[in-house]
């Protein structure tokens, strides 16, 4: 055993055994050739590895630490996180021979009940096992077994309670990991060996919680049984019997079922809920026991959270003049007398030390309050401001911070008619407790501050009010790093606030404000939080990205009076890249991620600067910011996939900043957008290139033609690339859209193998009961007619007007895609037809139509003139969305017009 590396899969079990034991080694060597030899043993004779694994996990002779390392060795070649690689291994399994796969699922289920290690690995195996071969229709007897193993075993022989318990962990992992619809028709024997193993007469808690925990996975499965009056209540009374276990960990996953069941069957709940299910999740709410807490709180949340979904139902139902297909029945606010009360008790119990990453019952009831209070709206008020008015001062600071705390989750939900005057008066309190001794009560006070000036500035904005809570902000960004994280997010807040308050006043939509409210204040602001990014403790409580996200937003909402600043924030986040690059070559790679996070912070606050240069004022800084952005690219930091995406975004703005002028950038810039358009691992890094290709044939138009091939060639191979994410197909179709429209009649290169893609594009369908899918079937069809629209633009020369509406001549290059209009007006009223389309469908079916009918006139009448597309665009002009309704108007009327201009030549005729 000295030489791992020598040994074959033939070599004995006894040899297997030595070397699963070694697995979990503390000698790091040993542990590393024990997995090599694992691994060549998959390799190299897969079906006599499998066959060995499950040979040894069901031998009951062999060590626990043996058998239980062969089940997670078995496990691990059945499933994967990663849905490519899980892909391959369902596919590897189903390729063994049937005599192999039989005689592994024996032994796996055999071992069912022998294993004295919790949980059961044999269990993790049949379940992997039966997820693969059940969605291919195959191994239909699992279930049963599994079943038989729980209901008709002898009480008295031995292993019997291991049997059952680890039976239903198999249930459990099988219904966690597969699709509902496949099990639809053993539910009934899956609940019923549930439930038999969760009735008060089990003597086994071991039992009852894989019982419990399985139920839990299976409750999608039950939505008829649910629907049955009898089974519902059976199934209700035994879940409910189960939260009054002494056993904690059998309480809590009864607990963990109410709450998924509030979620999937709510509408059946109101007999229950009287009867006993708010008693029940209220004694939950006051128990000492952490985990049993927590759920109840978030038995709760969830009811206000259902609650929200079924107002905002009944609001769309309304205006579609329709009843509702589900009902509320207002549990949150029949309840909110009784347990805002024991919210706020638990608001009065945080540690002093508390773990950001640890989710405790006081952080639960923070967000439970604010979920009540976005649910029952003003109801809320009288039961929370009479805690906060009698404690804010208190001496005892966990109820000063409670009382903060509830004030702050209560900001949103109510009317902010409601909320401002109770927020003015709040405030000068609220600045006070900035300089309170206690960092938690001044952490929470920071964090309400900014939910104030996030839901009700207008308090904060008053002149009484705000020069003190600047002060107190600004000092506050020198505390603590959680206090001033807090604060950055605050500051971000008021200056969003103030520049839209100052933007409603101005006379032209199109121009910035010229001062607003914080103008004398802007330049200490903006030297503090650059002094805050600095801060050597800036990587605890996330303190250096809020502080660079408050000065982004500082600089997003500016006006033209604080421009000096702007660009002095330019030169001083220029610098401070320059000398990150310089010294980051220097730095142990265990650094890398912080210099990573550094540059990108620095990157995304260089996109909000050069945003507000002005066009005469970006050609003088732009050689070195370029320069910066390529040294990142090439640097060591640019191997990252997020340093990556930054300075491409950045690139991306210098190009809307430079226009024309970027093209001096073009021939250094090209290679760097070719290899992160060939970065197909990384989706992200592939779709900022992309939009950057987009972005630059924009700024440059005709002049992007020699960059063109490259441009081209790569976003085509990733069209049809099946490792790219499907995410960035749409966004792929609509630059090819832009590509067109730049270069004009330079693009009939490309055009017959666009039009192919585009036509193929066109076709896609997807699981109509998907909701995702959906989604992406409407962003593909919008990508397919932007990129349509691009071209037929493009081909006829378009120049843009000021309205955004094309115009110009017609071209003869439009002659090219004449045969195609047929086809691209199929496609049109398909998704006229489509029920499941979105506003951005119709807006570029309208914008499509327009240009149509402008490049082919009255040739293209019979295919224009019909009820979809009549219908299609009067959804359009009825849209509450502007771009929208503008292209369908301006469509009508250029449709009416071709109707006119038909009617004049037939009567000539």
């Amino acid at each position: 055993m000295n030489s791992l590396s020598s040994a074959t899969v033939g070599d004995s079990i006894a040899q297997l055994v030595l070397i699963l034991e070694k697995t979990i080694s503390p000698d790091h060597n040993e542990l590393t050739q024990a997995q090599a030899y694992l691994e060549q043993a998959a390799v190299s004779n897969f079906p006599e590895y499998i066959r060995s694994l499950s040979e040894l996990l069901a031998h009951a002779g062999h060590s626990p630490v043996a058998r239980m390392a062969s089940g997670l060795q078995l496990k691990n070649l059945l499933t994967s996180k990663d849905p490519t690689v899980k892909t391959q291994y369902k596919s590897r399994w189903l390729a063994l021979s049937d005599n192999i796969r039989n005689y592994v699922k024996k032994n796996v289920l055999g071992a069912l009940g022998t294993e004295t290690t919790r949980p059961s690995s044999a269990a993790q195996c049949v379940a992997y096992i039966a997820v693969i071969e059940l969605t291919q229709g195959q191994w239909q007897e699992v279930i049963q077994v599994l079943v038989t193993n729980l209901t008709g075993t002898n009480e008295a022989s031995p292993n019997v309670e291991l049997l059952r318990e680890a039976s239903l962990e198999a249930i459990g992992y099988i219904c966690a990991d597969i699709e509902p619809e496949i099990l639809q028709t053993q539910s009934n024997h899956i609940l019923t060996a549930i439930v038999h193993g969760m009735k008060r007469d089990e003597t086994s808690n071991r039992v009852r919680l894989a019982a419990t925990n399985a139920l839990l996975n299976s409750l999608e499965f039950t939505k008829n049984n649910f629907e049955n009056e009898t089974e519902r209540h059976y199934i209700m009374q035994v879940v409910c019997e189960a939260t009054q276990v002494t056993d904690t960990q059998v309480q809590v996953a009864a607990l963990q079922c109410l709450v998924k069941i509030m979620s999937l069957y709510y509408q059946h709940m109101e007999f229950y809920m009287d009867q006993a299910l708010f008693a029940i999740t209220m004694e939950a709410m006051k128990s000492d026991v952490e985990e049993v807490a927590l759920q109840g709180i978030e038995f709760w949340s969830n009811v206000c959270d259902e609650e929200v979904d079924l107002a905002i139902e009944a609001s769309e139902a309304i205006e579609l003049g329709r009843p509702p297909l589900r009902t509320s029945r207002f549990y949150a606010k029949g309840a909110l007398q009784y347990l805002v009360p024991l919210l706020i008790e638990t608001l009065t119990k945080q540690e002093l030390h508390d773990d950001d990453d640890d989710w405790n019952p006081c952080k639960a009831a923070g967000v439970c309050l604010m979920l009540f209070a976005n649910c029952c709206e003003n109801d809320i008020i009288p039961y929370v401001v009479p805690f906060v008015q009698g404690n804010i001062k208190s001496e005892n600071w966990r109820y000063r911070d409670a009382a903060v705390m509830s004030f702050g989750c209560i900001m949103e939900g109510p009317e902010a008619t409601s909320m401002k005057p109770l927020a003015e008066t709040a405030l000068p309190t609220l600045i006070d407790l900035m300089k309170d001794e206690n960092v938690v009560v001044r952490d929470t006070t920071a964090w309400a501050l900014g939910r104030i000036c996030e839901v009700v500035s207008d308090a904060a904005l008053t002149q009484s009010h705000l020069r003190p809570l600047l002060e107190a902000l600004v000092i506050a960004l020198q505390a603590e790093p959680r206090v001033a994280a807090n604060a950055c997010w605050a500051l971000s807040s008021l200056a969003e606030a103030a520049y839209e308050q100052a933007a409603e006043t101005r006379h032209e939509d199109s121009k910035e404000p010229d001062t607003y409210c914080l103008s004398s204040f802007f330049r200490p602001i903006v030297e503090k939080l650059l002094a805050t990014t600095d801060r050597v403790d800036g990587n605890q409580a996330n303190l250096r990205p809020a502080a660079y996200e408050a000065l982004m937003e500082m600089i997003k909402n500016s006006p033209r009076d604080c421009y000096e600043t702007v660009q002095h924030t330019t030169l001083v986040v220029l610098e401070r890249l320059r000398a990150v690059l310089l010294i980051e070559s220097h730095q142990n790679p265990g650094d890398r991620s912080q210099f990573n996070e550094l540059q990108s912070s620095l990157c995304a606050t260089l996109q909000s600067v050069l945003r507000k240069v002005t066009s005469l004022d970006a050609p003088k800084i732009s050689d070195a910011v370029m320069e910066a952005l390529l040294q990142m690219l090439s640097g060591p930091g640019g191997k990252s996939g997020g340093v990556q995406e930054d300075a491409l975004m950045a690139i991306s703005t210098l190009t809307e900043v430079m226009g024309e002028g970027f093209l001096k950038y073009m021939d250094s810039f090209r290679p760097y957008l070719v290899v992160a358009l060939q970065n197909t691992s990384e989706h992200t890094v592939c779709s900022a290139a992309v939009g950057v290709s987009g972005d630059i044939c924009r700024a440059l138009g005709v002049k992007s033609l020699p960059y063109c091939d490259d441009i081209m060639t790569h976003l085509l191979q990733n069209l049809g690339d099946q490792n790219v994410q499907r995410e960035v197909k749409p966004q792929i179709l609509s630059v090819l859209g832009d590509v067109a429209l730049a270069v004009g009649p330079g693009f009939r290169k490309y055009l017959e193998i666009v039009m192919q893609i585009l036509m193929q594009a066109s076709q896609a369908q997807v699981d109509r009961n998907d909701y995702e899918m959906l989604d992406y079937l409407c962003e593909l069809r919008e990508g397919v007619l932007e990129a349509y629209t691009g071209i037929i633009q493009g081909l006829r020369g378009d120049t843009q007007g000021t309205s955004g509406i094309p115009s110009g001549p017609v071209t003869v290059e439009l002659a090219q895609i004449e045969p195609q209009l047929p086809y691209i007006f199929q496609f049109i009223c398909e998704i006229g037809k489509d029920s499941d389309r979105n506003d951005g469908n119709i807006a570029a079916c309208a914008g499509l139509i327009g240009d149509l009918i402008v490049g082919y006139g009255t040739r293209i009448l019979p295919l224009v003139d019909n009820e979809i597309i009549a219908e299609l665009l009067t959804q359009g002009r009825r849209s509450k969305t502007s771009k929208t309704k503008l292209l369908a108007i301006w469509a009508t009327k250029e449709l009416r017009k071709l109707k006119n201009q038909n009617t004049v030549a037939a009567d000539k005729v």
